[in-house]
């Protein structure tokens, strides 16, 4: 097997200690990462001349950061580490890549482990194009990697624990965050506690960053409806409705996100079967035993099949690379893989605890005027998504797409598609299973024309 193509996309937490745990093994995978250097998105490192201490950048995980980013260079020599590189399509057996030479090249495997990680969940909101509302992954990206915050006076709206990591990390930076807006109930928290108790460590930070934010002064509103950033060609203000009164806030910067969305594409172009998962509200790849995919030969592991966090990521990319050894016929210990099993099961828990304590806030689909952009890239607004619904008869989402061009433009619909799902069960009365998915479509993200006349 010494020419066996192990391919690993992705080096966040479940990518790296999978590449690890198959380097250990005597294998040599190569690790394919759009970042200049290891981490993912949560424990990403600044570029060279912008580094810090790693207590200051990750807080109380920065002994995890420091482990993670160290497992790469030590194994430069069993690996094949290729960063600044884009993967946009999977096709008979091959990656399609751009290169951090802007070249087009293909990159055959034999096995493929996709950990992509996962993005910011967006939901359009009166206002939310202005410049100077940016997604919390983009805030928090600006404040690891430069050092430096998207506004002077920030606001932060959304749902899910990023929300008040990040404003808790502007505060600790000496940012002014004006206020934090939950479009979930305060009272969500309390019912999910209880399951998240399962994983007390991680549940006392989420404690502890919500105690400093209050500590710190910073105005804290739950149950936030009816959103509107207002401004004359950049951010000036945030209005909203919470307690039953309507507040305004002003700002010069806005970071909002509604959870986080598994980065599915690549799945999806590699044949996996898909199943629709309720608590998430998105179409996942099917995952069996260790990670296993529907396809023979691609296993999943991290966000990228379905939110869990950090710690369930990097577990799950040693339990990945456990299960490819083991169907190569190679030597793998049993006991360690039960063990990630069970302690993946425990943090499950925790999850299920996350998503009881920030439910959807549908309530922002419901109340979405019919001005609001929801398709950025095509200038599609909710009123003629919900006129194509009703005019045309567009039961599922990628008929919406065809007659409405929502999801055609550079994104391929990463940014719309789920919102436009939401739109489309919410203006039917419908399950949301039964808007469908978009189908992917290659290239996963936007490539330069010059890149592909190259060639």
């Amino acid at each position: 097997m010494a020419d066996l193509r192990v391919v690993v996309v992705g080096a966040g937490p479940a990518g790296v200690r999978a590449a690890a745990t198959l380097a250990a093994a005597g294998l040599r995978p190569t690790i394919v990462d759009e970042g200049i250097k290891p981490g993912g998105r949560i424990y990403q490192q600044p570029p060279e001349g912008a580094e810090r201490p790693a207590a200051e950048l990750y807080g109380f995980d920065a002994a995890k950061a420091t482990r993670l980013h160290a497992i790469v260079p030590a194994l430069r020599m069993r690996i094949d580490y290729r960063p600044r590189t884009l993967v946009w399509n999977v096709f008979e057996g091959a990656l399609d890549l751009l290169t951090a030479e802007g070249r087009m090249e293909q990159l055959g495997f034999d096995v493929l482990l996709l950990a992509t990680g996962a993005t910011d969940l967006a939901l359009p909101f009166p206002g939310w194009t202005l410049p100077g509302v940016f997604s919390l992954g983009g805030a928090q990206i600006a404040l690891k990697t430069q050092g430096c915050a998207i506004g002077r006076r920030v606001v932060f709206l959304g749902a899910g624990p990023l929300l008040p990591l990040v404003a808790w990390q502007y505060v600790k930076a000496g940012g002014e965050v004006a206020a934090v807006l939950d479009a979930t109930p305060f009272v969500a928290k309390l019912r999910g506690a209880w399951r998240m108790a399962s994983a007390p460590a991680t549940l006392a930070k989420g404690v502890y960053y919500t105690g400093q934010l209050r500590r710190a002064g910073v105005p804290m509103h739950y149950d936030v409806r009816r959103p509107r950033v207002d401004g004359a060609g950049r951010v000036e203000r945030i209005r909203f409705e919470a307690g039953g009164r309507t507040h305004e806030a002003a700002c010069d910067a806005v970071g909002a996100s509604f959870g986080l969305r598994s980065e599915t594409q690549l799945a999806d172009l590699a044949g996996c079967r898909f199943v629709y998962e309720p608590r998430a509200r998105q179409w996942l790849p099917h995952r069996e035993a260790g990670g296993r995919s529907s396809v023979k030969g691609v296993y999943l592991a991290g966000d990228g099949a379905g939110i869990a966090g950090a710690d369930a990521a990097e577990l799950a990319g040693e339990r990945a690379a456990l299960a490819v050894l083991e169907d190569l016929g190679y030597r793998f210990d049993v006991n360690r893989a039960l063990d990630l099993d069970g302690r993946l099961a425990r943090l499950d828990r925790f999850r299920r605890g996350l998503e009881t304590a920030y439910p959807f806030p549908s309530h922002l689909v419901a109340d979405l005027p019919d001005e609001t952009l929801v398709c950025r890239c095509e200038g599609i607004d909710a009123a003629t998504l919900r006129r194509t619904i009703r005019d045309k008869d567009a039961r599922e989402v990628n008929r919406l797409k065809a007659l409405s061009r929502s999801g055609m433009g550079r994104c391929q619909g990463r940014m719309c598609g789920l919102a436009a799902a939401e739109l489309l069960a919410h203006a039917r009365g419908a399950d949301l299973a039964s808007a469908g998915r978009l189908r992917g479509q290659p290239p996963i993200k936007p490539i330069p024309i010059v890149a592909e006349a190259l060639e």
